[in-house]
C-alpha cells in the first residue's frame, strides 16, 4: 500500500514510475525575512513590496496583496532579504499554510521562509499548497507555533521529474486562468448591478408605461408602514447542530447553525439587528429560525412587491448599517427600523426594476456557482495529481 503512495492516481500518459523522496533543503536556497524599523518614515518611503503573513490569500499562490514598499536602506539595515521573482512564499509563522509564489522581487516580514528554488517553482508552489497540513504538522508542539528552516529542510516530499512538474504546472495554469476569468467576469456583473441601482433608485432613469407615458412620481415611505417587522428567538448553542434541516439566521451573512424546527417561512428579507454585520440585508428562500440577532420583514402589504424591496434596501444596506448604536456590541432599534424611510414607485414600476435586478443577480449567482464549481474541479484534480 504504501509502495502505490509513490505513483499519483491522476497523470498524463507520458509519465511512468515512481515519483522520487526528496529532502526540501536540496530543493534550492531559503531566504528568511524581517521587518524594518517602523520608526524609520524613510524606510516605508520606497518601491520594493514588502509583504506580511495576512497579505497572502488563503485561497491560492497567485494572489499577493501589496500596500507597503521599503528602500535599499532599509534591507541593509534589518533583517529583511531580497526575495527573487519566482521565489515560493511560504508562510512559517502566523498563518502556517500559506503559499504564494512571489511575481517580482520583494522582501517579507520574519513570519516567512521563502524558497529560491531551481525546480517548477508552480509545481511546488500549488503542490505545497495541496498539502499544507504536512506543514502545520511541522509546527505542532512548538511554543512559536511555527516551523524553522532546519524543520522544513529536513522534511521529506515525493517529487516527480523536471517535465512532469512542468506538464503538471501548465494544466493547473491553465485551471487558475480560467478561474480567475470566471471571478473577473463575476466582479465586471456586480459593478454593472451597482451601477444600474444607482441610476434607477437616485431616479436618474425611469421606466417608461406600456404606452410611452411616464409612471406616477415616487412616494416616501417608512418601512414599517410596508411590512411588519418581527425580532427573532434566541436559541441555545445545544439546540443547534450541523445536520438540521432549516438554517439559523442570526443576522449575519451565513447561518449560525442549524436546526430542526423553524419561525419563520421562506421568502423572507432579514435584516442584522446587532453585531459584526449589523445591519446587513440578506433574504431567505427557504424557511428558517430567525434568531435573536435578525429581523425578519413580514406581512408585505399590496403597495410593495417583495424582490422590489429587497432590492432597494439591500441598495440602502449602508444607510441601514449607519442606523447602529453602541460601541462595544452595536446594535439597531427596531423603532429606528419601523422609520427607515424608502422612495417606492407604482407597483407596476416595481415589478419591471425588480425583474431587471434579479435577471442580473441570476448572472451574478450562476457566475459565482462556476467560479465554485470550477475551484471544486481543481481541489479534486490537487488530491489525485499529487502523492
Amino acid at each position: 500500500m504504501a509502495e502505490e503512495k509513490r505513483i499519483p492516481e491522476l497523470r498524463f500518459p507520458d509519465f511512468e514510475g515512481e515519483w522520487e523522496t526528496r529532502r526540501l533543503g536540496n530543493l534550492g536556497q531559503y531566504l528568511g525575512g524581517g521587518t524594518p524599523e517602523t520608526s524609520v518614515e524613510e524606510y516605508w518611503q520606497g518601491d520594493i513590496p514588502w509583504i506580511s503573513s495576512s497579505d497572502i490569500s488563503d485561497e491560492g499562490i497567485h494572489e499577493i496583496k501589496k500596500t507597503r514598499f521599503i528602500t535599499k536602506e532599509a534591507i541593509s539595515n534589518s533583517a529583511t532579504k531580497l526575495v527573487p521573482k519566482g521565489a515560493i512564499l511560504m508562510v512559517s509563522r502566523v498563518g502556517i499554510g500559506k503559499f504564494a509564489v512571489a511575481d517580482e522581487d520583494l522582501c517579507t516580514s520574519q513570519d516567512f521562509t521563502n524558497l529560491v528554488t531551481h525546480e517548477n517553482e508552480y509545481f511546488l508552489g500549488q503542490y505545497f499548497k495541496a498539502r499544507s497540513k504536512r506543514f502545520i504538522r511541522l509546527s505542532q508542539g512548538t511554543s512559536i507555533k511555527g516551523f524553522t528552516t532546519g524543520d522544513i529542510k529536513s522534511a521529506k516530499f515525493l517529487i516527480p521529474k523536471t517535465e512532469e512538474q512542468q506538464k503538471i504546472a501548465s494544466f493547473l495554469a491553465a485551471v487558475d486562468e480560467r478561474i480567475r476569468l470566471l471571478q473577473n467576469q463575476k466582479e465586471k456583473l456586480e459593478r454593472y448591478k451597482k451601477g444600474v441601482m444607482q441610476q434607477i433608485f437616485r431616479q436618474e432613469i425611469r421606466f417608461k408605461q406600456d404606452d410611452g407615458s411616464d409612471y406616477p412620481d415616487w412616494e416616501e415611505r417608512k418601512l414599517g408602514e410596508l411590512c411588519a417587522i418581527s425580532k427573532g428567538q434566541q436559541l441555545n448553542k445545544i439546540e443547534l447542530n450541523e445536520t438540521g434541516e432549516y438554517p439559523c439566521q442570526n443576522g449575519g451573512i451565513e447561518p449560525s447553525g442549524f436546526t430542526d424546527k423553524y419561525n419563520t417561512e421562506e421568502d423572507t428579507i432579514t435584516i442584522s439587528e446587532g453585531g459584526n454585520s449589523c445591519g446587513y440585508v440578506n433574504y431567505m428562500e427557504s424557511k428558517f429560525w430567525c434568531g435573536g440577532h435578525c429581523y425578519a420583514l413580514i406581512e408585505i402589504r399590496d403597495s410593495v412587491t417583495l424582490s422590489f424591496l429587497y432590492q432597494i434596501l439591500k441598495y440602502n444596506q449602508h444607510d441601514i448599517m449607519r442606523l447602529r448604536v453602541g460601541s462595544g456590541l452595536p446594535n439597531i432599534q427596531k423603532r429606528d427600523i419601523v422609520n427607515f424611510k424608502i422612495g417606492i414607485p407604482s407597483t407596476q414600476e416595481q415589478q419591471k426594476i425588480a425583474a431587471l435586478l434579479s435577471a442580473l443577480d441570476e448572472e451574478i449567482n450562476g457566475t459565482a456557482k462556476a467560479v465554485e464549481a470550477t475551484q471544486k474541479f481543481k481541489k479534486g484534480l490537487l488530491q489525485k495529481m499529487f502523492v
